[in-house]
């Protein structure tokens, strides 16, 4: 046995020569160090080369999940390209509110938040839903009756991305909030208050991106012209907004493989 166990496992914490009792049991608990490498020594000897796991076929079929996207976006419905003058205005608009964002953020940062406003945590992803969106669109219930005052109920009707609050959220909030948004708008049409917020958020980011911002922007894009295909009556004002975050995307953050061709 003892010869065995030298020929498979090389000697890695050396035993020296010792006087182990003639009815020595590998079984039984070891009492000394010297008994205690030699059992470890047997058992390592017993275990196989070669080990094979027992995997059920039929549930490994049933839990895969297959993932094809593009790698550009999908083009703008006739009539609805962007030009690229309008474009390159957009981006020069763009870039004047980021630098006033930058320019002014310690002054709205100092600014006093209404006793309302109360900013969800970062991991609460359905709180900034909420906070966002408000609970009319979050629980998608139908438009409200023309007799309904909703006055300045902003949980019903969702936070606008006001410079007091964005310029409150470092970049770890921008990144999950702007990611919490996504994800709902990849299940969710398109509203006003997710395009306000889109482009307040696009506006916070800094550059360079980080890499989980950059991933989050081409999905946004992407994104963006899978429902501007797909929008039966062809509402201009909706697809204008859709083509100014494609845009910001492609061509203020440099994603150029995403930008619409002039037309």
């Amino acid at each position: 046995m003892e010869s065995a166990v030298e020929e498979l496992m090389p000697r890695l914490l050396p035993v020296g020569d010792c006087d182990l009792p003639e009815d020595f049991d590998p079984s039984v608990p070891p009492r000394t160090p010297q008994e205690y490498l030699r059992r470890v020594q047997i058992e390592a000897a017993r275990c196989p080369d070669v080990v094979v796991a027992q995997i059920d076929p039929k549930k490994l079929r049933k839990k895969q999940t297959v993932n094809i996207s593009i790698s550009g976006c999908q083009p703008a419905p006739e009539g609805y390209s962007p030009t690229l003058k309008w474009q390159q205005q957009q981006v020069a608009n763009f870039s004047a509110v980021r630098q006033s964002l930058n320019k002014h953020r310690s002054h709205w940062r100092s600014q006093h938040l209404d006793s309302n406003v109360n900013m969800p945590k970062l991991e609460d992803e359905e709180g900034w839903k909420k906070f966002c969106l408000g609970e009319r669109v979050y629980s998608e219930t139908e438009s409200l009756s023309d007799n309904e005052n909703l006055g300045i109920d902003y949980m019903k009707v969702g936070f606008p991305p006001l410079l007091s609050i964005v310029s409150r959220m470092n970049q770890a909030t921008v990144t999950s909030v702007l990611e919490y948004l996504i994800i709902w708008f990849g299940e969710k049409k398109f509203t006003p208050e997710l395009g306000r917020w889109f482009y307040a958020l696009l506006a916070c980011l800094e550059k360079p991106l980080l890499p989980e911002a950059h991933s989050l922007i081409r999905q946004l894009a992407r994104r963006c012209s899978e429902v501007r295909v797909l929008e039966e009556n062809k509402n201009e004002e909706q697809v204008s907004a859709l083509n100014l975050i494609i845009c910001l995307v492609s061509r203020y953050f440099d994603q150029r493989d995403l930008a619409d061709e002039p037309s």
